[in-house]
Parts: C-alpha cells; sequence; structure tokens
C-alpha cells in the first residue's frame, strides 16, 4: 500500500525587522563619509577666494583698459580682495580670450572685452564660439568713436575727406586697432557708406594709432573717444564727426555722421566683462550684481562723463541676446569687405 508523504510546508519569511534596519543603518554609516566627501567635492569654492583678474585685450591707455580701470577700483572694494587689470594686447584681443578661456570658470579671471568679441570669430579661425563659449556678465559702457585727422590735413568736415579720398582713388589710408575692432568695423562701414577706398594701417593699440594719426602718417582713424579726447581738446586732432547716433557732452560742437549727410555708418562700440560659459550661473549674476552697483557710484559716473563714455543698463540674459543679434550683422559687414576667416 502506498503511503502519502507528508507536503513539505514553505520556510516562513523572516520577520526580523528590527535587524534589517540595524543591518541598513550600518551600511548607511559606511558609505556617510564617502558621500559627505563627494558632497565637499561637488561644492564650488567661495568667491571670492583669491585676487581678481581681470583681462583686458588692449594696451595700456586704451579705451578698454582705462574702463576697466575705473570699474576695477569700485569691485576691490565691492568683492573685498585685490582686483587687478592686466593687459593681454595683440591678435585683435585674441590672446585676453585664449587666457580667458584657460583659466578655472570660478570667476577670478574675467575678460574686459569690447564689440570685437563679435567679429574677429568671423574673420579668422580662432577655436573659440563668442556665444557657445562665453557668458556674458555687465557691459561696462559704450564708447562713441570719433573721426580724427591731422590738423595738418587741412581737413574740417567729413565732406573735406571724402572730396580729398575721391580725388585720389586708394592713395589716403586709415588707422584702426587690428581687423575686426571697432575702429576697424566704423572705418569699413564709413568707406561702404561714403564710397570710398584706402588702405588699411593696423596698430597694436589705439595709443600707438592715435599717435600715428597726429603725425599725419596716417589720414584719418576711428578713435574711440576716451583715447582721443584729450588730443582733441588740445588741438592736436582735428574731430570731424562722431560714429553715434547722437553728440557728445563732451564734444557738443562736433556733428555726427548723421548730420553730415552720411547714412548706414554709425556702429555701436561696447566695453564689457564675459567669463567662460562653465563658470556657474549664480557666480554670473552675483558679478553682475556687484557690476551694476560699482557702475551706479559717484566716482565711476564722473569718471565716465570726463571720457565721454555712458554706461549700458544690459541683465546678463540680455547682454547674451545682443552678442548673438551682433553676430549675425557684423557678418554681413565682414561680407561686404570681402573678408574670409584665415
Amino acid at each position: 500500500m502506498r503511503t502519502r508523504r507528508a507536503r513539505r510546508q514553505p520556510m516562513p519569511l523572516s520577520n526580523d525587522t528590527d535587524g534589517l534596519r540595524r543591518r541598513a543603518l550600518v551600511q548607511a554609516l559606511a558609505c556617510a563619509p564617502l558621500a559627505a566627501a563627494g558632497l565637499a567635492r561637488a561644492q564650488p569654492a567661495p568667491f571670492p577666494s583669491r585676487p581678481v583678474k581681470l583681462l583686458s585685450g588692449a594696451t595700456a591707455g586704451s579705451a578698454s583698459d582705462v574702463i576697466a580701470r575705473a570699474v576695477g577700483e569700485k569691485l576691490q572694494a565691492e568683492f573685498g580682495v585685490p582686483v587687478v587689470i592686466e593687459n593681454r594686447a595683440g591678435a585683435s584681443g585674441a590672446l585676453a580670450v585664449q587666457a580667458t578661456l584657460a583659466a578655472p570658470g570660478d570667476g577670478h579671471t574675467i575678460l574686459v572685452y569690447t564689440a570685437a568679441h563679435t567679429v574677429v570669430p568671423l574673420i579668422s579661425k580662432v577655436g573659440w564660439d563668442p556665444v557657445k563659449d562665453f557668458s556674458a556678465v555687465a557691459p561696462l559702457a559704450v564708447v562713441p568713436n570719433v573721426l580724427v585727422v591731422a590738423p595738418a590735413k587741412g581737413w574740417r568736415s567729413v565732406r573735406d575727406l571724402v572730396e580729398a579720398a575721391r580725388a585720389r582713388p586708394g592713395a589716403l589710408n586709415y588707422a584702426s586697432v587690428g581687423i575686426g575692432t571697432a575702429t576697424w568695423m566704423s572705418a569699413e562701414k564709413f568707406k561702404a557708406a561714403v564710397g570710398i577706398d584706402a588702405l588699411h594701417v593696423p596698430y597694436k593699440g589705439s595709443p600707438e594709432a592715435i599717435a600715428e594719426t597726429m603725425a599725419g602718417r596716417v589720414d584719418y582713424f576711428f578713435a574711440p573717444l576716451v583715447s582721443a579726447l584729450p588730443q582733441i581738446k588740445a588741438g592736436k586732432l582735428q574731430a570731424l564727426a562722431l560714429g553715434t547716433p547722437k553728440r557728445s557732452q563732451q564734444l557738443p560742437d562736433v556733428p555726427t555722421l548723421g548730420e553730415s549727410g552720411i547714412a548706414g555708418a554709425d556702429y555701436l562700440f561696447w566695453i564689457g566683462m564675459l567669463v567662460p560659459s562653465r563658470t556657474p550661473r549664480e557666480l554670473v549674476q552675483k558679478i553682475h550684481a556687484a557690476t551694476s552697483r560699482a557702475l551706479q557710484a559717484p566716482e565711476v559716473r564722473e569718471r565716465y562723463a570726463g571720457l565721454g563714455a555712458e554706461p549700458l543698463a544690459l541683465a546678463p540674459e540680455q547682454f547674451d541676446a545682443l552678442i548673438r543679434e551682433e553676430m549675425v550683422a557684423n557678418a554681413a559687414i565682414v561680407r561686404a569687405a570681402g573678408i574670409k576667416p584665415e
């Protein structure tokens, strides 16, 4: 007779919840030091924790250098650490741009650049993108360019200069601080607007170009008003017109290009601060806020007035948008000048 085997009962599930909690707690405590170390690594260093460097792509005495020093003095008080202005002139500011990109994106290295930021990559194979690789922090100033000549040339108006250029096509020359700079862009827009041909003579910085213009070795120069104003007031340079929509309080008797009958030749020459795009957004906002307070200081406003410069109030996002728009507009100017990236 076949006997029936007893059915094996399943083993009961463990009900040791206290043991499970103890093991989970032990594992959590073991992992806590590692998690804390990882969190410490992820936290950015406090800003500022050392001197802040403003890298200027221009020579000492140039417009962006003068503006950087005026604002840098107030930023030093805002940050509570030294703010050092370092000039990396050459290659239309490209040397300063490269040095900024090579620095850590921690806010301690800030690029002070001009509107050339939106032009140089259109004419040179620089290896960076003004929009993707940089975050705009704050515009510092708008500086009018003024068309100047040596008094000995005998030209007292824009019409005089244009007539001289048309009488001898290709014989006149003009100074700039390099292809892609605001001084070059102003001259190219002027040439296209009046239909003249002139030889381009680049210099390392505005002081050098101004000196050559005063000496008469170059015929004209769209100089930053910040740099040229002392020589104009001293009678060493003849100001023919301003490349802005309105006159300057510093030169109330000098007409604009528009008032001189030249349409479509205005050029916005801004000076601003930028950082690598990898810089944390909250840090960009912090530097922007400090810069905005610095620009409101009476000493800075007085300094600007004496230089013929004007502040330009834009949030970082608005400044980024301006740069994107200028990239499109300037590409058309570069194409018209026949310049191809090299």
